[in-house]
């Protein structure tokens, strides 16, 4: 080729041995540099994941911590307690006498406590009765319902005698013979049917309740002080 007068310029063929066109490479360090970025936004995208994901579990598990504590702390407060049965006092006035069963009479004071925070107690007519060795000797009923608030007592106190109590005169030689010996035992009987209730928005199925009172009484014909004040077993059905 010619470019000017007088001036020749010439081209020195490029040979390839294998028939193929010179490759030009670009240089390894802009490819790492991309994959390093790229791995460093996926590590700060999953970091981001990871405190997200760990933030979220820590706010349910408080939640639920929480939910726990607080329907434990109801269970606590409205944890239904059976009724609390005492008796308070109880005597045979002329237990000393041979021939006293002609005017027997029994005294008897017996408390129903309802000792819940949070629950009333409706009762249905109470019967009291007085058991001597698996016998009933008399008995008396407190024919009007009540309802027992939270933390509140009743007390059924009276006097059986007459057409209440049945008293023959070889059933008090029992009592004189059991006196002898140091004590006439006696049972009060407790029984109704109780419905347990919340407020106005629940209330339990009605149940039977049954008390039993062991009492003992001394040679005077009073309640023995082992005896006075405690509390009677109390079984549902």
């Amino acid at each position: 080729m010619r470019f000017a007068k007088g001036h020749l310029i010439a081209f020195a063929p490029i040979s390839c041995s294998d028939g193929r066109l010179p490759a030009h490479h670009r240089d390894g360090g802009d490819l790492k540099r991309n994959h390093t970025a790229r791995y460093y936004v996926h590590r700060v995208k999953e970091s981001l994941t990871t405190r997200v994901s760990k933030l979220i579990c820590t706010v349910v598990l408080g939640l639920l911590a929480c939910l726990g504590l607080i329907f434990f702390i109801l269970w606590l407060n409205l944890r239904p307690h059976r009724p609390r049965i005492f008796t308070e006092y109880f005597s045979v006035p002329g237990l000393a006498q041979e021939n006293g069963f002609e005017g027997a009479h029994v005294i008897f004071n017996v408390t129903v406590r309802n000792s819940n925070q949070g629950i009333e107690f409706n009762y249905d007519a109470m019967r009291l009765t007085v058991v001597y060795q698996d016998q009933s000797i008399g008995g008396a009923s407190f024919l009007a319902p009540f309802s027992q608030p939270p933390k509140n007592t009743t007390v059924f106190a009276g006097e059986l005698s007459g057409a209440t109590l049945t008293v023959t005169n070889q059933r008090w030689q029992q009592f004189q013979a059991d006196r002898s010996r140091g004590m006439v035992l006696f049972q009060v009987q407790l029984t109704s049917v109780i419905q347990l209730r919340v407020s106005t928005w629940w209330h339990s199925r009605r149940h039977r309740v049954h008390a039993i009172c062991p009492v003992g009484v001394g040679r005077n014909g009073v309640i023995t002080a082992a005896y006075q004040g405690r509390r009677c077993p109390v079984y549902f059905s």
